[in-house]
Order: C-alpha cells, then structure tokens, then sequence
C-alpha cells in the first residue's frame, strides 16, 4: 500500500491532466489503488437509467431516480495532486513533525516551502 500524504478534507491542486492548475477538496481517499476523488474536477459524464428507489415507502406508487447523463468526478492519482498551503496559498510539498503535547508524541504534517514552515493540520 502506497504512503499518502493528502487526506481527505485537504486543498489540493492538480499538477497534470484538462483540469492542471485548478484546486479543488478531496472527497474521497483511495489508498489501496493510490488515488483521490477531487470535488468538480476531473468530471466525466455517465449515462443512467431510471430505476426504482430501494427501501422506499410503502405509501404511494413507485419512485424512480431519474436517468439521463450525469456528471460524476473520477479518481485521480495521487502523484498528479500537490497539496495546498493554507497559510502561503501556494502547492507545496509535506513534511512531518513529531510534536509533543500532554505527554503524547503526535505526527503533524507541515509545509516544506522555504519561509512558510507552517502546520497545515488543523
């Protein structure tokens, strides 16, 4: 399993592909196949049926969702992300700190830009 170093919640912004330069929230983390969901970018379209809503009432006729063409955003891979200092507002690279608090040692992730050096975890 690939190491990750984006979460879901972050900024990113994308590095490759028809949506480069553009910055969006991850939605989704997919380690396994080391690849991310990113909101409104990476859009493809899919074509859809109408079918009947499961565990619906049983008041009333039949639901449906409705079909047509959709847009759902697909995953993209983690190398073609970089993520978004909240602090600089620029990509920048992670690094980890290990900080000591009410006698736990915990990992916080931080920005690697020189001059910047913030924590980028809440």
């Amino acid at each position: 399993m690939p190491k990750m170093k984006v979460q879901k919640g972050d900024l990113v912004q994308m590095l490759s592909g028809k949506d480069r330069g553009k910055q969006g929230r991850i939605v989704s983390a997919h380690p396994a196949d080391g690849k991310v969901i990113v909101e409104n970018l990476n859009i493809s379209k899919r074509h859809r049926k109408p079918q009947p809503i499961r565990d619906q009432s049983r008041m009333g006729g039949q639901q449906m969702t409705p079909g047509g063409i959709i847009d759902l955003p697909t995953a993209v891979p983690v190398s073609s992300v970089m993520v978004v200092c909240p602090t600089c507002r620029l990509p920048t690279r992670v690094g980890y700190r290990f900080k000591e608090i009410k006698g736990e040692t915990i990992k916080v992730r931080h920005c690697k830009r020189a001059g910047c050096e913030q924590e980028i975890d809440r």
